[in-house]
C-alpha cells in the first residue's frame, strides 16, 4: 500500500455558546483537516486543532509546515508503517504538535480500516465507553448554576469548572453549583495556569466541603518546582496539563512526582502513538490519566476516544470539544448518551469516505 494523494483544508466553526478561561476569550473555532488517499482505495482522515496558547501553533501555519516538509515525506509511503513515518517528522518539526496529531490521526484511521476494526479494538480495546466530564466556562454565578443545571438535566455526570481569573469568584461558583446539582454529580476544577501559590490554598481551603474530584493545571506550565510544592501540601488530586507537553515532561514529572494526574491532550503531544508513550510512563509512576481535548472536530475526539477506551489506566475523560461547535463536517463519528462517549462502531476511527473535498 502506499499514499496516493494528499488534501489539507481549514474549517472555521463558530462556537454555539463562547465562552471565557483564565487566559482569553472563545466564540471560533479553527481546525485543519487532512485526507490521505491510497493505491487501494482507502482513505483516512485526520485533524489539527492548533491553540495558539497551548501549542504555539495557527492553521496558517499548519498548512504551510504541511506544505512545506510534510507532503514530501507522505508522497509515496506505505502509510502502516506509521512508526517511520512519525519518526522522520520528529526532529523536522519541533513546536508543530497538533500538526504531527493530524498526520498521525489519518494514518490509524488508515490502519483500522484496513483491517476492517473500530481503532480502539485494534489498540487494546479495554473498555467500549467512557463517562464525559463537559466544561463550563468562566461566567457570572447565576448563569453558570444555570447552565450546571441545564447540563445535569442532559444526562451528564461530571461538570469541569473554569476558573483561574478571581479565587474568590471561583470559590463561590464551585459551592454554588454543588449546592445545587447534589452530590451525586462529579465537580473538576481548572485554573488554566491562572492561581499564585497563596490562591490555590485560598480555593482549597474554602471548598473542602464540596468534593473537588481533581484541581486541574493551577499554576504556570513552565514552574515545576511550584505545581510540586502545591500537590504535596493540599488534600485534592492535582492534575498536570499544559505542563505536560511531551515524553520529556511525563518523564520529568514522574520522577519527581510533581503531580497525581496527567492530561494527555492528543494536539498537545502529538497523536495517539506518542500518547501511548506517554501513558505508560504515567501508569508506571502510579498517575491516573484523563484524555483531554482543545476545541476540536468529532473526527479528533474520536481520535482521543479510541486511545482513552484501549488502555485500563486512562481513568477520566474530558472530550466535549466538539459539542459547541456548529458547522462541524465531521459530526456523527461519536456518539453521546447521558454523558457517556461511544464510538460508532465503523472501522478506523469511524469516519466515513465521502466526506471531505
Amino acid at each position: 500500500m502506499k499514499i496516493t494523494a494528499l488534501k489539507v483544508w481549514p474549517v472555521t466553526m463558530k462556537l454555539r455558546e463562547p465562552y471565557r478561561i483564565s487566559y482569553g476569550a472563545y466564540e471560533t473555532a479553527t481546525n485543519v483537516l487532512l485526507k490521505i488517499t491510497t493505491n487501494k482505495g482507502i482513505i483516512g482522515f485526520g485533524c489539527a486543532a492548533p491553540d495558539f496558547q497551548v501549542t504555539g501553533e495557527t492553521p496558517a501555519g499548519i498548512m504551510k509546515i504541511f506544505s512545506d516538509t510534510m507532503a514530501q515525506h507522505l508522497q509515496n509511503a506505505n502509510p502502516l508503517r506509521y512508526a517511520a513515518i512519525l519518526e522522520k517528522f520528529k526532529p523536522l518539526l519541533p513546536g508543530h504538535p497538533s500538526a504531527v496529531a493530524m498526520v498521525d490521526m489519518a494514518l490509524h484511521d488508515i490502519l483500522g480500516k484496513k483491517t476492517g476494526l473500530p481503532l480502539y479494538q485494534l489498540l487494546g480495546g479495554f473498555r467500549t465507553r467512557i463517562k464525559t466530564s463537559i466544561t463550563i466556562g468562566i461566567m457570572p454565578l447565576e448563569e453558570a448554576v444555570e447552565k450546571a443545571v441545564s447540563l445535569v438535566s442532559q444526562g451528564f455526570q461530571a461538570l469541569k469548572l473554569k476558573g483561574g481569573h478571581n479565587v474568590e469568584e471561583d470559590i463561590e461558583r464551585v459551592k454554588k453549583i454543588r449546592e445545587t446539582v447534589g452530590r451525586k454529580i462529579a465537580l473538576r476544577f481548572d485554573a488554566n495556569q491562572g492561581y499564585s501559590e497563596s490562591d490555590i490554598h485560598r480555593f482549597v481551603d474554602n471548598t473542602t466541603d464540596t468534593d473537588i474530584e481533581l484541581i486541574e493545571q493551577p499554576t504556570r506550565w513552565d514552574d515545576f518546582k511550584l505545581l510540586g510544592r502545591i500537590t504535596r501540601n493540599i488534600p485534592v488530586p492535582v492534575m498536570a496539563d499544559e505542563s505536560l507537553k511531551g515524553l520529556r515532561d511525563a518523564f520529568r514529572m514522574a520522577k519527581k512526582g510533581l503531580v497525581d494526574m496527567v492530561n494527555i491532550k492528543l494536539m498537545k503531544v502529538g497523536g495517539i502513538n506518542e500518547a501511548f508513550k506517554i501513558n505508560a510512563v504515567a501508569r508506571a509512576a502510579g498517575f491516573n490519566v484523563m484524555v483531554g481535548c482543545m476545541d476540536e472536530t468529532a473526527l479528533s475526539i474520536a481520535a482521543g476516544l479510541h486511545f482513552a477506551l484501549a488502555r485500563p489506566n486512562v481513568l477520566y475523560a474530558d472530550l466535549d470539544g466538539h459539542m459547541d461547535l456548529i458547522g462541524d463536517p465531521t459530526a456523527g463519528v461519536v456518539i453521546l448518551k447521558n454523558g457517556v462517549l461511544y464510538p460508532n462502531g465503523k472501522p478506523g476511527l469511524g469516519f466515513d469516505l465521502h466526506i471531505g473535498p
